[in-house]
């Protein structure tokens, strides 16, 4: 079975980078209207939950909890999650350019060390080769110690 990336799997990923470096950009947009919330006023949470931006944010990481399951569902989440990490190249950008926020040569300095560090993950495999379950092997369904065991007669 090969497990190469084809054209719609690299789509997923870049939907599940996009959508969650889009919706993380859109909720601080939208709390940064909203003001600071504490658990002493709760009413300020549900105000949140109305502001159009907020919800943009949500639906945004609705999308990228979904496309983050597809992946999921046919690569490691060792393999998937480091695949998303230019994300943070894309916050940084957005956040810099649309919520004119200030990123120190210290911040560009790890996100780029992180960003570097997925070269290693994205020479190996999407999906690591697993033994066959013993559950596959009909005797090991019977008796679990018949598929481990052997006994010799004389």
């Amino acid at each position: 079975m090969s497990h190469a990336l084809t054209p719609s799997r690299y789509g997923v990923l870049l939907a599940v980078m996009l959508t969650a470096s889009i919706g993380d950009t859109l909720l601080s947009h939208g709390m940064a209207e909203v003001g600071p919330v504490s658990f002493d006023h709760l009413g300020l949470l549900l105000h949140a939950l109305i502001n159009p931006w907020v919800i943009a944010g949500v639906l945004c990481l609705i999308g990228f909890f979904a496309t983050y399951l597809s992946a999921l569902s046919w690569a490691d989440l060792t393999f998937v999650l480091p695949s998303t990490a230019f994300g943070y190249v894309v916050i940084a950008l957005i956040s810099h350019f649309w919520l004119h926020e200030h990123i120190s040569l210290f911040r560009w300095t790890g996100i780029i060390l992180i960003v570097c560090g997925v070269g290693f993950v994205a020479n190996g495999p999407a999906l690591t080769e697993r033994p066959p379950c013993p559950a596959s092997d009909p005797a090991a369904a019977i008796d679990p110690l018949a598929a481990t065991t052997t006994t010799t007669t004389v």
